[in-house]
């Protein structure tokens, strides 16, 4: 059975679901699933888990993640983003400066709350929000915690016919919506605003310049190359690595708990370089949670 991690670099236009279908042909194997989600429009790093990798998901998903993209102030749109309608328009009559711009930004780094756009696969009350604003309907969103490492323009400014163009770089955690964000720094300096483009060039640890697009994954499978199936070991997102001694990894194996010296509520335990288990603390003893040798 085919296991491992793969770095995707999902084009627009597709969902991450529509990535996950059309690998499931390409391998030939059901067990695929997927370590984060991408809006349609949004390019870039999709980790694939495939195999016994599919039970790490979860964990690649709660590393951070970097994007790339870029914010136009003077309208905004109902989806945040430039596939939406336009909903309010705000044109400047002259461009704002760059510190102006950069002082504003910087307020974001940290923890902040977001409402989550209407256009998202949030959850409330048993329905997606995008289910609820095809239907013309704008409900309340619970507003949730995200952490924004780093939020910097990385472009001059670009001034045509009452817009401001500029091009940024965020490194945040999980959950985090780009979309969301430009609009809500559109607002801080005055203005409607969107995000007119976007890139995710990190993603559980995998990067853009590395990632294959699925038209070269298919290539090389169907030349019984299989170099682009990353280890498992890549996938155990921000969990503490710990490494079992030959003892402990038995016991593991076994599914019995055992004593380590550490606080976290779970870790990854490793032996001569292999994933061994997922651990979770119970009490004064680690669970093994997920055992995968």
């Amino acid at each position: 059975m085919m296991n491992g991690i793969i770095n995707v670099k999902k084009e627009a236009g597709m969902t991450s679901h529509d990535v996950v279908f059309k690998l499931r042909k390409i391998l030939q194997t059901k067990k695929i699933g997927h370590g984060g989600t991408l809006d349609p429009d949004v390019v870039g790093v999709l980790p694939i888990a495939v195999g016994k990798a599919t039970r790490l998901v979860e964990y690649m998903q709660e590393e951070g993640k970097t994007y790339e993209g870029e914010i136009t102030l003077g309208f905004s749109t109902t989806t945040e983003d430039a596939s939406g309608e336009i909903v309010t328009e705000t044109r400047l009559s002259e461009p704002l400066s760059e510190e102006v711009i950069d002082t504003a930004m910087q307020t974001f780094v940290g923890t902040i709350k977001q409402t989550p756009p209407m256009y998202s696969a949030v959850k409330v009350n048993g329905r997606k929000l995008y289910e609820y604003a095809r239907a013309g309907e704008i409900i309340e969103r619970p507003e949730r915690e995200v952490t924004i490492d780093a939020f910097e323009r990385t472009s001059p400014l670009f001034f045509q016919d009452g817009l401001l163009s500029f091009q940024f770089r965020v490194v945040c955690s999980k959950g985090t919506y780009i979309r969301t964000l430009s609009v809500d720094l559109g607002e801080k300096l005055g203005y409607a605003s969107h995000m007119s483009a976007l890139t995710r060039t990190s993603s559980a640890g995998m990067h853009l310049e590395d990632s294959l697009t699925l038209a070269e994954i298919a290539e090389k499978v169907a030349a019984d190359d299989l170099s682009f199936l990353q280890p498992l070991e890549l996938g155990i997102g921000d969990l503490k690595v710990l490494e079992l001694t030959s003892e402990q990894e038995e016991e593991v194996r076994f599914g019995r708990f055992i004593s380590l010296a550490v606080e976290d509520e779970q870790v990854a335990g490793f032996h001569e370089g292999k994933l061994i288990a997922i651990l979770e603390k119970r009490e004064a003893v680690y669970k093994p949670k997920k055992v995968f040798q």
